[in-house]
C-alpha cells in the first residue's frame, strides 16, 4: 500500500507563560509547554493507524496537527507529498484539504444546535462548492439513520445517533483521510460497538484511511492495523496491532497493557500503576519515563533513547 501521510520530526510547544505584564510585576519566567516532540511515522492509504497513550501525551495535538487545526513549531505532515503548513499553491492545499475530515470526541459539542441536520451535514460540501442535491438524505441511509431526519436538530437524538450524524458529516466531501479523536468516549459501551462497527464497514466499502486516537486499548486492537504508543510528547513503541498486543517490548507499553481489564484474566493481581505523568513544562533529563519504570538504570537518567527499527517494531528503550 501506499503511503497517504508522513509526519517527520514534529514538534509543537505551546507558549504557556502568565500575561506580559504579569510576569514583569511579579519577575516570573517564559514558560513552554512541549506537547508534541520529534514525532515521526507514517499512515498507509486504507488502512488504520492508532495513536494511544495516557492523557496529556499529545494524541490530540497530532491530530489537530495533521487536519490543520494546529501549525507545526518544527517538522511536517504531508498529505499525498504536500505540506499544507508550507505550500504556496492555494488550489492545491484546498484539494488536498477536501481530502481530511475530522470525526470529535463530543459529539453534544461538535454539532450546531441551532442548525437542522441537513444543513449540518451539506456544510462541507457547500464550503467547497459542491452539489449538495440529495447528500444529506443519501448519508444519513448510509450511516443508519432515516432520510426524514434531516429536517431535525441536534437535541433530538441521542448520543449515538449524534455520533452517526457527525461520521455522516465527516463523510459529505469524500475524505480520504479521516482523524477520529477518541470518537466514542463519550458513548454507552454498546452504542461504542455500534458507532465503530460502522466505522469499519465505512473503511472497507468507501476505502477510507483513520487516523484513531484513543486511550481505550479493546477499541484499539478492534479497529487498528498499526499502534503508535506516546508516552509525553514522544513515540516511544510501535508495531502492528498483533505483534503489539502479543509482545509489548517498552515498559510504558507493558504498563498500559497490564492497567487495562480484560475477561481472561479476572481475579488477577498486579501492582497498580506508579506515579502521575510528569509535568510537561519541566519533563525529567534522559528517558521521560525513568521516574516509573520498574527497570530503569543510571544510563535512563541522563540519555534521551531514540526511536530504532527493531526486527518487527520501532521503539525507544535502552534495555530492548
Amino acid at each position: 500500500m501506499s503511503t497517504l501521510v508522513t509526519i517527520s520530526s514534529l514538534t509543537r510547544v505551546f507558549d504557556v507563560s502568565r500575561p506580559w505584564l504579569n510576569r514583569v510585576i511579579e519577575r516570573l519566567p517564559v514558560k513552554h509547554l512541549k506537547a508534541v516532540s520529534d514525532v515521526s511515522l507514517t499512515i498507509s492509504e486504507k488502512s488504520v493507524y492508532a495513536l494511544v497513550g495516557e492523557s496529556g501525551s499529545g494524541k490530540s495535538t497530532i491530530g489537530k496537527i495533521v487536519v490543520g487545526l494546529l501549525p507545526p513549531t518544527k517538522g511536517s505532515v504531508t498529505i499525498k507529498g504536500v505540506d499544507l503548513a508550507r505550500e504556496t499553491d492555494e488550489s492545491l492545499v484546498k484539494e488536498i484539504r477536501s481530502d481530511i475530515q475530522m470525526i470529535f470526541q463530543d459529539p453534544f459539542a461538535s454539532l450546531n444546535p441551532r442548525w437542522r441536520v441537513k444543513k449540518i451535514i451539506e456544510e462541507p460540501v457547500k464550503s467547497a462548492g459542491g452539489n449538495t442535491q440529495g447528500v444529506s438524505e443519501r448519508l444519513l441511509e448510509l450511516v443508519g439513520l432515516s432520510k426524514d431526519d434531516a429536517n431535525k436538530y441536534p437535541h433530538e437524538f441521542s448520543g449515538g445517533q449524534r455520533q452517526r450524524i457527525c461520521v455522516a458529516r465527516a463523510l459529505s466531501s469524500e475524505p480520504k483521510l479521516i482523524v477520529c479523536d477518541e470518537p466514542t468516549s463519550a458513548l454507552d459501551v454498546s452504542v461504542q460497538a455500534q458507532v465503530l462497527n460502522l466505522m469499519s464497514d465505512l473503511k472497507d466499502k468507501l476505502g477510507l484511511t483513520y487516523l484513531f486516537i484513543s486511550h481505550d486499548l479493546t477499541v484499539v486492537r478492534h479497529m487498528a492495523d498499526t499502534i503508535g504508543v506516546l508516552y509525553l510528547g514522544r513515540l516511544v513503541e510501535e508495531a502492528s496491532t498483533e505483534v503489539l498486543f502479543s509482545n509489548p517490548q517498552h515498559p510504558y507499553t507493558q504498563m498500559l497493557f497490564d492497567a487495562a481489564p480484560r475477561l481472561d484474566s479476572f481475579g488477577r493481581e498486579i501492582d497498580p500503576p506508579k506515579g502521575e505523568i510528569p509535568d510537561p513544562i519541566n519533563p525529567p533529563t534522559g528517558c521521560a519515563y525513568h521516574p516509573r519504570c520498574p527497570n530503569a538504570i543510571d544510563r535512563c537518567k541522563s540519555e534521551l533513547p531514540l526511536l530504532e527499527e527493531k526486527s518487527d517494531r520501532r521503539v525507544a528503550c535502552h534495555l530492548v
